[in-house]
């Protein structure tokens, strides 16, 4: 059997944070890829400005690197749960991992998704031990969670022989030894040529491409990035391409892209075991198969893990409607949305009987914010609903995603979080004392009564906590309340501008959301109730101005911080019967029915129903 020795395919894999995308920028700075007077970005593979905000991959990337005489390409993964679908579509195209594991940290819940993903496709790993020069690194006892991790996950015989190598990102440094590090990666970039195993070269047969990712681009159009399997891709060529749902197309490859750096070059043709980017297929999709019109031989179709999560997303029709926003209109909103199902195909998105929402189904809380946050950047306007999980019949029984959350926690905080946890129906498989003060817990908890969890959480262990969750499976429902807000809410009662007087009036009933001068309209949520009822005030009310003065009045009263939330913190706030309005300038929670005596009327009309 030939090989092609020149190249080598490998995927970076690593819970979120443990340093994929740092270590991917200097396999790229010191294999000489940019010019010596080349200015490179931190983190030059997070190409958008929230990847790069809020430090973490959402969207896979490509690249390739020259060492020596081979080829290098490396496939950056996202480490974060929400983005899974990408990850595992991108074991497909590779045959080789770098597992990518925090010397302190060591492994966690993400670190084992993406392992079994690694492991289920035959890959071959190399453990990459990084951040080694962190204050507490504990590169050995990591080496043997690692271990532990690979054989509870059935790790064949040759899979469990892993090289391991330790290494500084930042610093750009590695070794075999955890004790001294090299002045380069010399050590990383000889185990990825010795331990990956390089494609088969069967370039003389006929063409198989299978698109993993997907691009779009105005002036070409979509882009199917993808593996040449067999045989060989030339532009120009007149192509098959085997759909999903079992129909064939024809077309013409217009353009091909190797890459090279952090660059996308024409390319005029390609081999068995590139990893390339073509253009000219309207119609391509993720799974799908490229043959030679004479030879038609799909390959097996990648599976898309499912949504788990969905919210209705509206038009925006609150009485601020219009005002911040460019994009306002239905028409508009759905053309957005229809561009995102383009690149993401584990995003869905559903008509109602109403023009003007959609229900739009994603993999957790944080796939759907970083499309709705996108969005507003972009200018929209529009409204969302609470994120409900998506419920599914399996063998007659109504089932329920469950997660698996891992949280490392002070000793002292353990309890709290154990009660809280227990409230929200999780059920507690594991609990690990490290022996320096810290405790891990491991928990399986129905994805529903996590939503809105992390803020209790971090009041809880008063910000020293770290939660972390990836979906595990469908479990039966649990029965009874789970999760969801317990407190009410305070709704303005007018429209107008908030005041500081009139939120003084209204302080000692709960924590305010706005700060004075706010513009408020009524049946808008200004702020949360200490009780689990809900209030209606009026904080726009100005002060009576009399002639009576005392010097000293005015001075001794002071204003509490209002509670200013995230996006995120919003989605999680909400109620079944709130919107979270959101405009570029703008986020504001709302009651679906703004006109109090309506919004009476139509609860004692649900509870009238409810007990009938």
């Amino acid at each position: 059997m030939k090989l092609r020795e020149d190249i080598r395919n490998i995927a970076i894999i690593a819970h979120v944070d443990h340093g994929k995308t740092t270590l991917v920028d200097q396999l790229l700075k010191q294999s000489g890829t940019f010019r010596s007077n080349e200015h490179v970005e931190e983190r030059a593979m997070d190409s958008n400005d929230l990847e790069r905000e809020r430090g973490i991959t959402i969207l896979a990337k490509n690249t390739a690197v020259q060492y020596k005489e081979k080829r290098i390409n490396i496939m950056d993964t996202p480490g974060h749960a929400d983005f899974g679908g990408e990850v595992e579509r991108i074991m497909k195209m590779v045959d080789g991992v770098l597992l990518v594991v925090d010397a302190y940290e060591g492994c966690m819940p993400q670190t084992r998704f993406v392992l079994k993903k690694a492991l289920e496709q035959n890959l071959r790993p190399i453990v990459v031990v990084n951040k080694i020069d962190r204050d507490f690194a504990r590169p050995e006892e990591v080496v043997d969670e690692v271990l532990e991790l690979f054989i509870e996950l059935d790790a064949n015989d040759e899979q469990l022989e892993f090289p391991v190598i330790y290494a500084s990102g930042i610093n750009g440094t590695a070794s075999t030894d955890p004790e001294k590090q090299d002045e380069n990666m010399e050590s990383l970039f000889e185990a990825i040529v010795e331990h990956v195993p390089a494609p088969i070269d069967n370039k003389e047969e006929p063409l198989q491409f299978q698109v993993a990712l997907l691009d779009y681009n105005d002036y070409v159009g979509r882009i199917g990035i993808g593996r040449v399997f067999r045989g060989t891709m030339k532009v120009g060529q007149q192509v098959a391409l085997m759909k999903l749902d079992g129909t064939i197309k024809q077309f013409r490859v217009t353009k091909i892209f190797g890459f090279f750096g952090l660059k996308r070059l024409e390319i005029q043709e390609a081999h068995a075991g590139d990893l390339i980017a073509v253009s000219g297929m309207e119609d391509i999709n993720v799974g799908e198969t490229v043959c030679p019109v004479e030879h038609q031989e799909p390959l097996p179709v990648l599976r898309i893990d499912e949504p788990t999560l969905q919210m209705t997303f509206l038009v925006n029709n609150s009485p601020f409607a219009g005002r911040e926003g460019k994009y306002v209109t239905a028409r508009k909103i759905e053309e957005r949305l229809e561009a995102q199902l383009q690149t993401d195909v584990s995003l869905k998105v559903e008509n109602t009987d109403s023009p003007d929402a959609w229900i739009v189904s994603g993999r957790g809380e944080l796939h759907l914010s970083i499309l709705i946050e996108n969005m507003r950047r972009e200018g929209f306007e529009l409204q969302v609903s609470k994120p409900e999980v998506i419920v599914r019949e399996i063998d007659g029984v109504r089932c329920e995603p469950v997660e698996r959350v891992q949280i490392d926690v002070p000793e002292e905080y353990t309890g709290g979080v154990i009660e809280s946890i227990g409230i929200r129906k999780g059920e507690m498989l594991d609990m690990i004392n490290n022996g320096n003060g810290q405790v891990r817990l491991i928990f399986m908890v129905p994805a529903r009564g996590l939503i809105g969890y992390t803020t209790e959480f971090l009041t809880l262990t008063r910000g020293y906590g770290i939660i972390n969750h990836t979906f595990d499976s469908y479990q039966p429902m649990a029965t009874g309340r789970v999760g969801g807000r317990r407190e009410g809410v305070l709704v303005s009662m007018e429209t107008g501008k908030a005041s500081q007087y009139g939120i003084m009036q209204v302080e000692d009933r709960g924590v305010i959301f706005v700060e004075p001068g706010t513009e408020i309209y009524e049946g808008m949520v200004v702020g949360e109730h200490t009780r689990e009822n809900d209030l209606t005030v009026n904080i726009t009310k100005m002060k009576q101005a009399t002639n009576v003065r005392s010097a000293t009045k005015d001075q001794t009263t002071t204003m509490k911080k209002p509670r200013i939330m995230t996006l995120e913190e919003a989605l999680e706030y909400l109620n079944d019967d709130e919107y979270c309005e959101v405009t570029p300038e703008s986020i504001r929670l709302r009651k679906k029915i703004l006109d109090k005596n309506e919004r009476e009327r139509a609860a004692k009309k649900k509870k009238y129903a409810e007990t009938n």
